[in-house]
């Protein structure tokens, strides 16, 4: 029987604090058994893994006063599982929550070109409405020679561009020797499609504690998606946002297949918040409005969009890469669907 087959989630009542849930965390350790304690975005879990419960401890747990449930999830993903939170989780990056009821818009250029560009596009997202600025400050690209990032100086800009705005920040990290560098500067970490199953990544990212953005394998199932989202909660870390980005298909006529029917499954599948990014789905402009309708009428928490004031002068993707005032025609209708089909979403 595999480590996954012998875990137990204990769910603690909502009103446990962190001192109680910490204490509870100790005693097991001290009983021999591998513990994950996760205490933020919603109602605090411990996971028990590694090898079976014995019957003695099982019961103290039943009789504990903070203990709501035990739990012996039937999925490989265990802290992931809706089961384990089904009121949802809820990620903090500053003043931005995920998962909550209003859509999160997280917006701005493929890349960091220049000081000039970052901050005009930064500027311009927050009045269009967004939530959030993205950048990337270090690029993976399929060629060698095609633009990297500037690297750190890029992670400089983005922060003048978080004090000018006051917009949080998220930028990928691309390998575990940047972690630390990239979180000193960023509000949330994001760990791209090509990542998105480099584990040694997953647990320095879980690590630092800072809310991660995962973004699903261009070629991953949803259960290796969740597997990987895995990882993070594992280490400790449940401040995690799920992204679909489309994933590759036979049809050359889009850059990937925007798979809209991830998001009412892992809804139903998780408690983690899921949004959409309709720029990398597609590749083609013209469908990013449509497609970050569709996003949030199947239930997705929010999207991540590109933006440029100039797309066709942009380094990277500019075929994909949307204005300002179309971003702020969808920010404006995206609020409006929002509402009418909030009723309509499961969980």
């Amino acid at each position: 029987m595999g480590r996954e087959d012998r875990a137990m989630i204990v769910r603690l009542r909502p009103e446990t604090d962190e001192q109680e849930s910490e204490a509870l965390a100790a005693a097991l350790r001290r009983a021999g058994l591998d513990v994950t304690l996760l205490t933020l975005g919603g109602t605090p879990l411990l996971s028990v893994n590694g090898r079976a419960v014995p019957p003695e401890v099982e019961q103290e747990l039943l009789r504990h006063p903070a203990v709501e449930k035990l739990l012996r999830p039937d999925r490989p993903y265990c802290l992931a599982a809706r089961s384990s939170r089904p009121d949802g989780t809820v990620v903090r990056v500053g003043p931005v929550e995920i998962g909550a009821k209003q859509p999160v818009i997280i917006a701005g250029p493929c890349t960091v070109e220049n000081r000039d560009q970052l901050l005009r596009i930064a500027e311009a997202v927050r009045d269009a409405g967004a939530s959030m600025l993205r950048g990337g400050a270090f690029k993976p690209r399929t060629s060698p020679y095609s633009f990297q990032g500037l690297g750190e100086r890029g992670l400089e800009l983005l922060a003048e561009a978080r004090e000018e705005t006051g917009l949080p920040i998220v930028t990928e990290v691309l390998d575990t020797e940047q972690v630390e560098l990239v979180a000193r500067y960023a509000d949330m970490l994001q760990i791209g499609s090509r990542n998105m199953m480099n584990f040694a990544l997953l647990r320095k990212v879980a690590a630092t504690g800072k809310p991660v953005l995962l973004k699903r394998g261009f070629a991953a199932t949803i259960e290796e998606w969740l597997l990987a989202a895995e990882y993070l909660l594992a280490g400790g870390n449940d401040q995690v946002v799920l992204c679909e980005r489309g994933v590759r298909s036979f049809e050359p006529a889009t850059r990937f297949m925007l798979d809209l029917n991830a998001v009412p499954l892992v809804r139903q599948l998780s408690h983690l918040p899921i949004i959409v990014d309709p720029s990398h789905g597609t590749g083609l402009r013209e469908l990013v409005p449509p497609m970050s309708f569709a996003a949030i009428a199947a239930g997705a928490h929010g999207i991540i969009v590109e933006v440029h004031t100039s797309p066709e002068a942009a380094l990277v993707d500019g075929r994909q890469s949307i204005d300002p005032t179309t971003l702020a025609s969808i920010v404006r209708r995206v609020r409006m669907l929002r509402d009418m089909v909030e009723e309509l979403v499961a969980v």
